[in-house]
């Protein structure tokens, strides 16, 4: 169900390597890219433009931005990264694998070219420690291949493609997906407080989806759609007074304003309902990374998978980090931020140190020379 946002000004692709390439433009990639910049690190964006909170009318939680627009958030995170000089490339990503890595790695001091101008203090503030040392054998490098043919080169990479929230196959759904379909109660339960809610239970997430979507409604009921709920979580649901229906789910039914007045049951009765809560499948968006080899994980109770990353968002695979909903499926924008800040600053730490391993070895290698 993916939604694009508005089309932007995208900026050139740079030729010759950078320090690193984020595939991914929303939340977490774009304060990567920020941490990057604000390093002096040359890094480009490459953004598909289709956010995963794209249809919502405001992102909320975040301190200080509360209710903004994703499509406003994510232009100003887009200014912001350019500000220092980061490059911003609209595009999808065919493929990104290995290169042949480099015995030594240039020293980057400056940011790659780009329509804006670095503004401000260019001078690289304190690199957090880094836990982890350069892989042997060389500096990495990865070959990123767009879908038009183009191709970048980069030392390190910042995956935060995000995910897809995949809905169950139930007539009409989809339609108010991110409006009067929802899934996350911190993201839109204030703003559906007090309305008729139905819950479409998927599985075990369900219960504790209801129970959470009961602390803002006094009319819930659950709609069981031929899962298990045993006699326990029943007598919990009635003292909650959460009303259970057990007979199969149709459709669901469009009001004459376009929004939702309620499900279709098997034996045609229609159940009022303005909201409808529903756990999502979630699923990392792994297209076009195949050839990098990371690992995957499933989420529990089946509810999808996810890239699997340790410290930081780094990988198993050296000079490869994962941030946001590709690897925490449950992450705000906020945290999915906060995450794409630390792998940033966990990216350069270790750029620094691949630096100077290589301005030592050329010492060497001119000494030796004399």
């Amino acid at each position: 169900m993916p939604v694009t946002t508005a089309a932007y000004a995208t900026d050139t692709l740079p030729g010759g390597t950078v320090d690193a390439v984020v595939i991914g433009g929303g939340a977490a990639g774009l304060n990567g890219a920020l941490m990057l910049a604000r390093s002096r690190r040359s890094v480009v964006v490459i953004d598909s433009g289709t956010p995963r909170n794209a249809p919502a009318e405001g992102v909320h939680g975040l301190l200080g931005l509360d209710g903004t627009p994703p499509a406003e958030l994510y232009e100003r995170g887009r200014e912001e990264v350019r500000r220092y000089g980061g490059v911003i490339v609209s595009g999808e990503v065919a493929s990104a694998e290995p290169a042949a890595p480099s015995a030594l790695p240039a020293s980057s001091t400056s940011s790659a070219s780009s329509a804006s101008s670095a503004e401000g203090d260019p001078s690289a503030g304190n690199a957090p420690s880094a836990e982890a040392t350069p892989p042997a054998g060389g500096d990495p490098r990865f070959t990123v291949t767009l879908a038009d043919g183009r191709t970048l080169t980069a030392r390190r990479l910042l995956v935060a493609t995000g995910l897809r929230d995949v809905l169950p196959d139930v007539p009409g759904l989809a339609e108010h997906w991110g409006h009067g379909v929802v899934h996350c109660p911190y993201c839109h339960g204030w703003e559906v407080r007090d309305e008729p809610i139905g819950v479409l239970a998927v599985g075990p997430a369900s219960v504790h989806h209801a129970l959470l979507f009961r602390q803002l409604t006094d009319d819930l009921i659950y709609f069981t759609r031929g899962t298990e709920l045993d006699e326990d979580t029943r007598t919990r649901f009635a003292a909650r007074d959460i009303r259970i229906v057990d007979t199969p789910v149709e459709e669901v039914v469009r009001a004459d304003d376009g929004g939702i007045a309620g499900v279709r049951l098997a034996d045609g009765q229609v159940v009022a309902r303005s909201v409808l809560a529903v756990a999502t499948l979630m699923r990392a968006r792994t297209e076009g990374m195949e050839g990098l080899g990371l690992p995957i994980e499933d989420l529990p109770d089946g509810m999808g998978r996810s890239f699997a990353s340790g410290m930081a968002g780094a990988t198993d695979v050296p000079g490869v980090w994962v941030a946001g909903n590709a690897t925490d499926p449950t992450a705000q924008v906020g945290a999915a931020a906060a995450a794409g800040a630390l792998a940033g600053a966990h990216i350069n730490a270790l750029l620094a140190i691949a630096d100077t391993d290589a301005a030592l070895a050329a010492a060497k290698s001119s000494a030796t020379a004399v």
